[in-house]
């Protein structure tokens, strides 16, 4: 009974020692004994370090750049999914403009190199919708452009598609839409409108306005008749028809056509009186005012360091309305970044009622091959024709016939 009774005594309170020296031991970090020093871990300290570990392996992972090793495919209707392996994605950023030209890689086979180009419409009075009297509309087409180096010979092959249908409700004077060239800019494809003086993006079936464009030195009401753009030193350039400004039978009435805007990727717009350096293009082929030289296409050559501009019409005689559709050109003009020297070439039959309206370098050939869109508006109508020469004024691929409407810019999409 006795006995019974000290292991009722000693029972609470073994467990009372145990419960108390279990919970110490789950608080005191345990030690290690290495020799004769004694190492105690403490466990708050290991986790911090395991969790910053941890942070900072999945910040190092985030940042890791991927591989810039991949393949691209150049998808069209008339071709199969064509791949280029190995393509290196270009660092086009610079400086935050973005250099990617064309928009579409190209594809390389045994016919030549293949690329993606549009041409984009001036409809005139006929921009208006005849479903909606508030809006306007211009016809975006695509296609193909082939080039055999090898051979020095051209192909095109447009979409079987209808062109695509580019609307707006932006006009000035009843009239808006009249998309006079299209370029690649900043990684983004514009088209300016000669009426209204906006310059828009073009975006799948999408024109977005983005700048206004205001007349002579900027200080006007009236859009700006926007005829070229081109790009140069990462700044786009808008140009105008590059003459005075006159009544229907000649008489001046001002310069603002001879004014150019200058616009920043980040749509910052500056205005340049450029009248010297219209009359020095004029002058090079012998005119003077009341002469005149019209301009609706213009290239900047980074690798010529040169101007490059063919002239839509031209005459040593005072304008007038009447006759102005048949002073067609076929003269291509060079010129040095201060239009000190200027140089001129003939480029293939001057036809006078066919002008040029735009043209582009062909990309890889050195910026020696141009692709020009000429057209031709008289009182039977519209035409569009696309013809291929070398800087130098031999002609690649004659003049022929793709639209009879006016398309008025050419680019490589």
């Amino acid at each position: 009974m006795l006995g019974n009774e000290l292991l009722r005594e000693r029972i609470p309170k073994f467990k009372e020692m145990s419960l108390r020296d279990w919970r110490q031991a789950l608080t005191t970090p345990p030690m290690y004994r290495v020799g004769n020093s004694t190492l105690r871990i403490q466990t708050h300290f290991v986790c911090l370090i395991a969790a910053v570990g941890l942070f900072v392996l999945i910040v190092w992972y985030a940042m890791s750049p991927p591989s810039r090793s991949h393949k691209s495919y150049f998808y069209s209707e008339h071709y199969d999914m064509l791949p280029i392996s190995n393509v290196m994605t270009p660092l086009s950023l610079v400086d935050g403009y973005n250099s990617t030209y064309p928009l579409t890689p190209p594809v390389r086979s045994a016919f030549g190199v293949t690329y993606r180009i549009g041409i984009i419409s001036d409809l005139d009075t006929d921009s208006k919708s005849n479903s909606d009297s508030s809006t306007w509309l211009s016809y975006y087409k695509k296609g193909f452009l082939t080039w055999d180096r090898v051979h020095g010979s051209v192909s095109f092959k447009w979409d079987a598609v209808e062109p695509t249908q580019l609307t707006s409700t932006l006009g000035q004077g009843k009239r808006g839409m009249e998309l006079s060239e299209l370029v690649v800019f900043n990684g983004k494809l514009y088209a300016p409108d000669d009426r209204t003086g906006i310059v828009y993006e073009i975006d799948g079936s999408k024109a977005i306005p983005w700048v206004l464009l205001t007349n002579g030195d900027g200080r006007r009401s009236k859009g700006f008749k926007s005829e070229w753009a081109a790009v140069k030193d990462n700044k786009l350039y808008v140009g105008g028809l590059g003459k005075e400004w006159t009544t229907s039978t000649g008489e001046l009435v001002d310069f603002d056509p001879m004014w150019i805007k200058q616009i920043h990727a980040s749509g910052q717009v500056s205005h340049h009186n450029w009248r010297i350096n219209y009359e020095k293009l004029r002058r090079a082929v012998g005119i003077e005012f009341p002469g005149y030289m019209i301009h609706e296409s213009a290239v900047w050559s980074n690798i010529h360091r040169k101007w490059f501009f063919l002239p839509r019409k031209m005459s040593k005689e005072t304008y007038h309305e009447d006759t102005d559709p048949y002073h067609g050109t076929n003269i291509l003009l060079t010129a040095d970044e201060n239009f000190t020297n200027i140089d001129v070439v003939s480029v293939g039959e001057a036809i006078p009622t066919h002008g040029f309206s735009s043209f582009k370098f062909i990309p890889g050939t050195e910026d020696e091959i141009i692709v020009a869109l000429k057209s031709e508006e008289t009182s039977q109508g519209s035409a569009t024709y696309i013809m291929v020469f070398n800087i130098k004024g031999k002609v690649v691929f004659p003049e022929m016939k793709i639209a009879d409407i006016k398309y008025e810019g050419i680019e490589f999409i």
